[in-house]
């Protein structure tokens, strides 16, 4: 039967490299936005009814004046004091400013009590307030702030912190009157809300307010206890599991800020999050970040140099030849002038008497005329050795050793005689010996090329089986690949069963007194004490038999793949493991470096970080906090509760699906008012009216609410003047409906 091999394969289905990332992104610099100058014109212009505006919030204090179309300050709220003894003098950094000076950097304080929108650090908001006032130019000349102030405050201030910012902008810089507002509710006034839902998730946390006939029903709010800080926080533990040691060289506002540009709320997020690392198109969901490094300094030469550092150690290389072979003819042109003396010592021998021959073999160190003997030849042959090699003589055949005491009875030897021929016996063993070894080797050739000529055989006569054979084969070495990685991991990690039976063997014959084991009776508490665990970190887990192991097996598969590919047309590159480990088909690589081969001894690559799956995972808690371990609800099951539950029995209530405003900065995403809606509208009634909206600007309407409201004749009813404080005490507010802002 002749068989005919067809030699067709498929195409390869291997993933190809990507190009290089078009853009590679970097961490952003702290913001400091440079020197503000105090603006004292302003306020000699404006008038005593004129209010001073200030947005509190927990990401950036806002301020300006009520009749202004932006805030004039915006800047964190941070402070920072120290004193420089080397100048013995005291500084003061706020805001943004404290970026310009590293110790200022270090000694950074903020209002807000860490992972609350509650002010609880009433020095530092005194340090900002000083700020706030002295930049918009009043500076303390008239005794005391002679104007109204409106203060922004998150749903649900505690009554303590507004009773301690009372008694502050009262009691120490002497205000007239001070209105406070919920941020987001001046936000929705500003545009212009009525009847609605009031989704504000801004930096501390997310907050759902239903407002109707432009009241809001504070009672039935609900809170989420997260926002864009919690994102940035969620977003470094992210790649602190991803990349255990680079994220440790961001700071808050870079992972921020990453968060900012980067993230955005996926349409179908099971969908989005199985595909996102997909090969096909990940090198434009796939952000690279380069963090800054110090580069190996390579010395690079031309070709010329290159060239002439070669040629340089070529003529060492000869003149160091040259210098070995002078000193080996030296040395053999010593060895022939001892030898020639020795065979002149032989012939005076041969004529002296037995008292010369003695005075004579004395001189030279020899018991007697063999030992002579001996060394002449031992001399002879080394000689000849050393002619052949770099002289180019013929060598000699060598005469096989003989044995002539092996064969002489113990009792006709003297003492001498019986050392020889131990000496003998043991050099017969070594050349029996090799002489096996070399007849061992022989045949293990020929039955090597007998196997070689087996095998091409039955590959002509029946390839089907052949091949099935050599595919059988293969799996079996991939197994055994397999096992022995398994292995190798398991004695990697302290807990597994391999590793603890490899630690009681090394510590029981490590001990003084090792203990037989017995079937089951084994002690249960072996290894309690961390000296055995000391003797066992002591031994090398690894020896070289295990490497030698491992590249037979590599080898061996290597060559049973090559003759698949040559003789089997169904297995093709793509079926090697070579192939099917390739980096461009590891979900781990696409995970962590994204569509791009990596060099660990490169080090840009290994100051870079990719963010892919993180990128929706991220801004989806807001919809699913369960992922991040939040035992709360959604926003969209939030909202839905609220409509259909809650507020189902107050008259008007459908009508608050006519108007889902959002606000806050932690809205911004890319795709949140969209996922929003359809969520919405998937979990309401099919004949509900529903309408998202998101505000102008999410992060500054809520102060342009606030000027927008202090500007109005009527909001002075809502104030709070120095008199009702002095007489009815920090506890005191009022309530005030205008616009939707609840004062």
């Amino acid at each position: 039967m002749v068989h005919y091999v067809v030699d067709i394969k498929p195409v390869s289905r291997r993933n190809s490299p990507k190009p290089a990332p078009k853009r590679l992104w970097t961490a952003s610099d702290p913001p400091y936005d440079g020197y503000k100058p105090v603006d004292t014109t302003t306020y000699h212009t404006s008038t005593p009814d004129s209010a001073i505006v200030i947005d509190n919030g927990s990401s950036a204090v806002r301020a300006g004046w009520q009749f202004e179309q932006a805030p004039r300050l915006a800047f964190p709220p941070l402070m920072a004091r120290y004193v420089d003894r080397k100048l013995n003098r005291k500084f003061c950094f706020i805001g943004s400013d404290l970026y310009a000076d590293g110790t200022a950097r270090g000694q950074a304080k903020n209002v807000y009590e860490p992972g609350s929108d509650i002010v609880n650090n009433w020095d530092a908001q005194e340090g900002v307030l000083d700020y706030v006032f002295i930049k918009l130019g009043l500076d303390g000349s008239r005794g005391a702030v002679d104007r109204p102030v409106v203060m922004t405050e998150p749903l649900a201030n505690l009554g303590y912190a507004r009773k301690v910012m009372s008694e502050l902008l009262f009691e120490l810089y002497g205000v007239p009157s001070v209105a406070y507002g919920i941020d987001s509710l001046f936000s929705y006034a500003y545009n212009r809300g009525h009847n609605g839902i009031v989704v504000s998730s801004s930096y501390m946390s997310t907050h759902l307010i239903p407002v109707m006939d432009s009241k809001p029903l504070l009672a039935h709010a609900t809170r989420l206890d997260w926002g864009r800080c919690q994102s940035a926080e969620y977003l470094m533990k992210l790649l602190k599991a991803k990349y255990p040691t680079l994220p440790g060289k961001l700071n808050d506002t870079q992972v921020e800020d990453l968060v900012r540009q980067h993230c955005y709320v996926s349409q179908d997020y099971s969908r989005d999050s199985v595909a996102f690392l997909d090969w096909t198109g990940l090198e434009d969901r796939d952000v690279v970040v380069q963090m800054p490094f110090t580069e190996r300094v390579e010395i690079q030469k031309t070709e010329e140099e290159l060239a002439r550092a070669a040629e340089k150690r070529k003529e060492g290389g000869r003149r160091l030849q040259e210098q070995a072979a002078k000193m080996r003819l030296e040395k053999l042109i010593r060895k022939e002038q001892e030898l020639e003396y020795y065979k002149e010592l032989q012939q005076k021998l041969a004529i002296a008497t037995k008292k010369e021959a003695k005075a004579l073999l004395d001189a030279e160190d020899f018991d007697d005329e063999a030992q002579l003997e001996k060394k002449m030849k031992e001399m002879d042959k080394s000689i000849r050795k050393a002619r052949n090699k770099d002289v180019g003589d013929v060598e000699e055949i060598e005469e096989p050793p003989t044995y002539p005491l092996l064969d002489t009875p113990d009792e006709e030897l003297d003492e001498e005689g019986l050392k020889q021929k131990r000496q003998q016996r043991l050099l017969k063993a070594n050349h029996d010996a090799r002489a096996r070894a070399k007849a061992e080797k022989e045949r293990e050739k020929s039955r090597l090329v007998e196997e070689e000529r087996l095998d091409a055989e039955k590959r002509a006569t029946n390839l089907e089986a052949w091949v099935e054979e050599r595919r059988v084969e293969r799996q079996a070495m991939i197994q055994r690949i397999k096992d022995r990685d398994r292995l190798k991991a398991d004695l990697g990690n302290r807990k597994s069963l391999a590793s603890q039976m490899r630690m009681k063997s090394i510590a029981n014959l490590a001990s003084d007194n090792p203990k037989k084991r017995r079937r089951g009776g084994d002690d249960d508490n072996f290894g309690a004490d961390d000296a055995d665990w000391g003797i066992y970190r002591a031994i090398a887990t690894g020896d070289q038999s295990d490497d030698d192991d491992e590249e037979d097996l590599n080898a061996g598969l290597k060559n049973i793949e090559a003759q698949l590919l040559k003789y089997d047309p169904n297995f093709t590159e793509d079926s090697t493991r070579d192939a099917q480990t390739d980096w461009t088909k590891s979900l781990m690589h696409s995970f962590l470096r994204g569509a791009w081969p990596y060099d660990a001894e490169n080090q840009k690559e290994n100051n870079q970080f990719h963010l892919n799956v993180e990128r929706i995972r991220v801004p989806e808690i807001v919809f699913q906090p369960a992922l991040a371990g939040l035992d709360q609800a959604g926003i969209v099951e939030i909202a839905a509760d609220m409509i259909t539950q809650r507020l189902s029995d107050i008259s008007g209530s459908g009508d608050l699906l006519k108007d889902i405003f959002l606000t806050g900065g932690n809205t911004m995403f890319k795709g949140f008012e969209e996922r929003l809606q359809v969520e919405l509208r998937a979990v309401l009634p099919a004949e509900s009216t529903l309408t998202v909206r998101g505000a102008g600007d999410p992060v500054l309407d809520a102060w342009r609410g606030a000027a927008q409201w202090a500007s109005t004749p009527s909001s002075r009813q809502a104030f709070i003047t120095r008199e009702e404080y002095m007489e009815k005490g920090g506890d005191y507010i009022k309530e005030h409906n205008l616009g939707n802002a609840y004062i």
